[in-house]
């Protein structure tokens, strides 16, 4: 997952993302599953007086909570039956740089009393040990969940909340950046080129309308799963709707985004231009630039789709 965008939204959170790596404060990334919190936290950290320091990812969410204790504190020999040597926790390897917590809201009350320590007096003790240790790291928070509703549920501890929401930003989901897709769709194109040698050279022109008619509930990551299978499946150097996975072109994709299955792609393209241009104020310039195609290129698609402009706008 890679953070390009021209989208208002995340052009804001990117100037926020400069001076927020300034400092040491920690770090609440909030956002559906897929929308690049990761990437996020490695722009933090790369941009701050850590960047020559580790960073270091533990998700929270794919480990029971005994096994995860030990991976972020660590343990002394004989803390329990396997601990045959000192094993030092992901805590201790972020030293001097950044501890990246994902899904931060699937921790339990009894872990978050133990991270709540580390944050406000920067010491923790391994697992077995009596000794506290100083840390030296700069904390970095990520979930997909409502914390909000999780603390007054009862479930997430308040005290832990205010800590870790010192900032918080929220990563827009990819139906909401919409603007972007084709710059996603280029960016994963080339990648995949590069990674599985194919030398594919664009999308066919249908395949924009369908990629926007969908609300990609997988975000970022879902898209570029359909770029890498497409550029895996083309066998020329155009990628056409053929190439998308099948859901996307039986009418299901349409369907699951509350258009009506059975819009023809000159439709699904037609209503793209049209809500595009609405939304620029008929403005053919930044219309174009939207769509990531050539002026010349929108009006050809204009005259032959038969979109009318209002009068004294068609400039």
């Amino acid at each position: 997952l890679d953070i390009i965008s021209k989208n208002s939204e995340m052009q804001r959170l990117f100037r926020m993302l400069e001076a927020v790596s300034e400092s040491d404060t920690t770090v609440l990334l909030e956002g559906e599953s897929g929308t690049g919190k990761e990437p996020f936290a490695k722009a933090i950290h790369s941009l701050s007086h850590r960047k020559d320091g580790p960073l270091v990812v533990i998700n929270c969410g794919s480990l029971p909570d005994t096994l995860l204790e030990s991976e972020i504190f660590g343990y002394v020999k004989g803390a329990h039956s396997t601990a045959f040597k000192d094993k030092p926790g992901r805590i201790a390897l972020a030293e001097g740089g950044t501890l990246f917590l994902d899904e931060i809201g699937d921790i339990s009350p009894a872990l978050q009393v133990r991270l709540l320590r580390v944050l406000q007096d920067k010491v923790y003790e391994p697992l077995g040990s009596t000794a506290s240790l100083r840390a030296d790291i700069r904390v970095v928070a990520a979930t997909n969940k409502n914390l909000e509703e999780l603390v007054k549920e009862g479930a997430f501890r308040q005290d832990l909340y205010y800590r870790i929401n010192v900032v918080r930003l929220t990563i827009p989901p990819l139906r909401e950046r919409k603007e972007d897709i084709t710059l996603l769709m280029e960016h994963f194109l080339h990648k995949y080129n590069r990674l599985n040698g194919k030398d594919i050279l664009s999308f066919a022109p249908d395949v924009l309308p369908v990629l926007m008619a969908y609300d990609f509930p997988g975000n970022v990551r879902e898209l570029e799963n359909i770029v890498e299978y497409a550029t895996v499946v083309c066998k020329n150097s155009v990628i056409g709707i053929e190439h998308l996975p099948e859901f996307m072109h039986d009418g299901t994709a349409k369907a699951r985004s509350g258009k009506k299955a059975d819009l023809s792609m000159k439709d699904l393209e037609r209503n793209f231009i049209l809500e595009t241009l609405k939304k620029n104020n008929w403005n053919r310039t930044a219309t174009a630039s939207e769509m990531g195609i050539h002026p010349t290129t929108l009006w050809r698609k204009v005259k032959r789709l038969n979109i009318r402009f209002p009068d004294r706008k068609s400039g």
